[in-house]
């Protein structure tokens, strides 16, 4: 079985609701993923948009949260985590803080990836890594990753 990563709040390719966004009240959605291999030793999450600013021309890909030491156990997040689950890190994203910033699109309709990394690894304490650098680190230790993709455009 492959590794898969889903959310009850909304499909794969599908629209986010505006409830985990800058419109409604910015909290991380649910998450759940099984299918992760035997081997691994600890799980990352990394949500970014490749869009921004403008679908059309992007410029750059705005990192939107950033977990890793994940348990391999664990089979997702809860929404609006408050906890982490124990041994789990954050890294800083894009707005300069730990934690989850939602989708917030200046213009059009930008696509939110959400990559979950199996290492066979768990990462040292890498001081709130930028993704640059958490990407750095899972290079050579990822053996198993799956995507869900949400999308989001500002109501009008």
């Amino acid at each position: 079985m492959s590794m898969t990563i889903t959310s009850r709040a909304f499909a794969h390719n599908e629209p986010m609701p505006k409830l985990y966004t800058c419109e409604g009240s910015d909290i991380s959605p649910p998450l759940a993923w099984s299918g992760v291999p035997a081997n691994t030793k600890s799980l990352v999450l990394i949500v970014d948009d490749p869009d921004a600013p403008d679908p059309a021309a992007p410029e750059m890909t705005w990192v939107h949260w950033l977990l890793y030491n994940l348990p391999a156990s664990s089979t997702g997040l809860p929404e609006a985590v408050k906890s982490l689950p124990v041994g789990t890190l954050e890294g800083i994203n894009d707005g300069q803080c730990t934690g989850y910033g939602g989708p917030c699109p200046p213009i059009g309709r930008h696509r939110y990836f959400h990559k979950l990394y199996a290492l066979d690894v768990v990462l040292p304490d890498l001081k709130i890594p930028t993704k640059s650098a958490l990407e750095l680190a899972m290079q050579g230790h990822v053996v198993a990753e799956a995507q869900l993709i949400g999308t989001y455009q500002k109501g009008r």
